[in-house]
């Protein structure tokens, strides 16, 4: 495979020339964005700072362009060992791949000629120091070696085309589902007057102060799930309480149940994959406190008509378990994240199944999750979207299967066009059944159902949200610890973790003090527990493989047991703070 030609005056072959490069091209490899596994091989033009990109020479030729960036506005971070080169310019991120060592410091060092700022990482001992400096082809040799990253590598095979759907083009017109949204009524069964709190203590704190800059540079390339941030970047619930956010909208699970038709059955469990990404559209200014290793959240919806339980199983890597149950459905999933920062942008890369079980037709429906990217995250025009593709399955019928787009947003395109989702119902012989699409911030249309109709709107959010981190009514409702419950809950609860409340009320000071003594607390109860040779064991999860053989966690079925007899108060549990 070529990469850039060897032939070209590349200022990383010849050091004595400091000049601007004239123009480079040839073939590296790209990391696919779609499905964000694997890479394959594409035609790269560099000239005057501009790189852009085809799927091969007669295609650039042609004017048939995939993408472009403009390095100067780009963050670079580099890997040698594994001759990877990330550019990021916010709103565009590029993971590029060489396939020759004695190409691989040329192109490098041609990118750094057209960088503002050039990040040179110098290692001394076991620590790193970090420099901020203007590029030149001397100084822009320094390298970052990133943690341990899995490469997938694909071959040059051209069957994942990244036109289409993997550069955010849609086949339908977004117009016309806004429209249908637009004009649909709010949807009858939306909860309301719950009766529970409509407010937070205190508003968010004004985090603008906080370096984040130099937390995330030192840290780029790092799963940042494992560094410590402080507490005015947190919001006052955690990612246990997150995923039981995905649960808002549950009422399309008890919608799904009573559906007799498979196909239709489908779109609705497809409409609650979708709404479980809405709660994110107000939220990137913050991130949720890690629950720490042991940690558990209940939460009992009479209204809704389920009752929750989850955990933090493992902690490194971190990974949270959960289980609801109700009288239409069953819902788990484990999650585990990886959280990158590529200069500009942070991507949310979870791994795990969602799993739901309908009572009244025993289905059991099975689903991934998509990347989620913060753009621009040092700046004040951050913005969030959700791109890849969702495969929805039915374990227990082959009668239709579900793929939903969540599309990329093109880099030129409009605002109107952002967060477009797109969706299609198939049956055995892969025929479409239904169509559907809409906004995963909006609502869900689907035009092919016997009466064409809004399959799902998110409800409205609360006065003065942005004041309350962005809370949806749900949201705001999660961490609420009455009287009457407190007694009823675990030490390990969530609502009982004293930094978390802290920062609900709006205490930043004294929450950075506890936050630090809660993980001081659990790192001594992990050397403790090694000493002796042993490890955690979950609580309320067990550790088991699913029929493809991947390893998952499943409720155990003791929690809500030991609640009602004997009560947690009458047995021994785990100190964590």
């Amino acid at each position: 495979m070529d990469d850039f030609p060897a032939d070209l005056n590349l200022p990383g072959e010849n050091m004595q020339d400091a000049n601007a490069p004239g123009i480079c091209e040839g073939y590296l490899m790209k990391r696919r964005k779609w499905p964000l596994k694997g890479w394959h091989r594409r035609y790269f033009v560099l000239d005057k700072g501009i790189l852009r990109y085809s799927k091969n020479q007669h295609d650039f030729s042609k004017g048939k362009m995939h993408g472009s960036l403009d390095v100067s506005l780009a963050v670079m971070s580099v890997n040698k060992k594994a001759r990877r080169i990330d550019l990021d310019a916010g709103d565009i991120l590029y993971h590029m791949k060489v396939s020759h060592c004695i190409h691989y410091d040329a192109i490098k060092l041609t990118f750094s000629d057209y960088l503002h700022v050039c990040l040179c990482f110098t290692q001394s001992g076991s620590g790193r120091s970090l420099s901020f400096r203007a590029p030149s082809v001397a100084d822009s040799a320094a390298e970052y070696f990133d943690a341990c990253d899995e490469l997938m590598c694909a071959s040059s095979s051209e069957m994942s085309d990244e036109s289409g759907l993997s550069d955010g083009s849609s086949n339908s017109e977004p117009d016309e589902y806004r429209a249908s949204l637009s004009k649909a009524p709010p949807k009858l069964n939306t909860i309301k007057n719950t009766g529970r709190r409509t407010t937070l203590p205190a508003v968010c704190p004004d985090n603008s102060h906080v370096g984040l800059m130099t937390i995330l540079y030192n840290n780029i390339g790092k799963d940042l799930s494992r560094v410590s941030m402080p507490a005015a970047l947190n919001e006052p619930v955690c990612l246990l309480q997150r995923l039981c956010e995905e649960l808002e909208y549950s009422d399309l699970l008890d919608t799904a149940n009573h559906t007799d038709d498979p196909y239709q059955r489908m779109v609705y469990i497809a409409a609650f994959a979708i709404s479980g990404y809405a709660t994110a559209q107000y939220r990137n200014r913050y991130k949720p406190f890690n629950p720490v290793l042991g940690e558990t959240f209940e939460c009992i919806r009479e209204d809704r008509g389920f009752r929750y339980i989850s955990e933090q199983v493992s902690h490194h890597p971190p990974i949270s378990a959960c289980h609801a149950e109700s009288d239409n459905f069953n819902f788990w999933q484990d999650q585990r994240w990886k959280n990158k920062f590529w200069g500009k942008s942070l991507e949310i890369m979870p791994t795990g199944m969602v799993n739901v079980t309908l009572k009244k037709y025993g289905d059991h429906y099975e689903w991934n999750k998509v990347v989620t990217c913060i753009h621009n995250v040092l700046s004040q025009q951050r913005y969030l979207e959700h791109y890849g593709e969702v495969i929805i399955r039915n374990l227990k019928s082959s009668v239709c299967t579900c793929k939903i787009t969540f599309v990329k947003a093109r880099y030129w395109g409009s605002d109107g066009s952002k967060n477009e989702v797109q969706g299609q119902v198939l049956d055995e012989t892969g025929n479409v059944v239904h169509r559907f699409g809409g906004f995963w911030h909006e609502g869900i249309f689907c035009d092919t159902l016997p009466n064409p109709q809004c399959i799902w709107k998110p409800n409205p959010q609360p006065k003065n949200y942005m004041l309350y981190y962005g809370f949806s009514s749900f949201a705001i409702e999660m961490n609420e610890l009455t009287p009457d419950l407190k007694p009823l809950l675990p030490p390990t609860d969530t609502r009982l973790r004293p930094d978390q409340r802290l920062l609900e009320e709006g205490k930043i000071e004294e929450t950075d003090k506890k936050k630090d003594e809660v993980e001081e607390n659990q790192r001594e109860r992990r050397k403790i527990l090694a000493k002796r040779g042993e490890e955690h064991i979950p609580r309320f999860f067990r550790k088991t493989l699913d029929a493809a053989g991947r390893e998952v966690w499943l409720y155990n079925g003791t929690y809500w047991k030991i609640r009602e007899n004997p009560g947690f108060v009458n047995v021994k549990n785990l100190e964590l703070w």
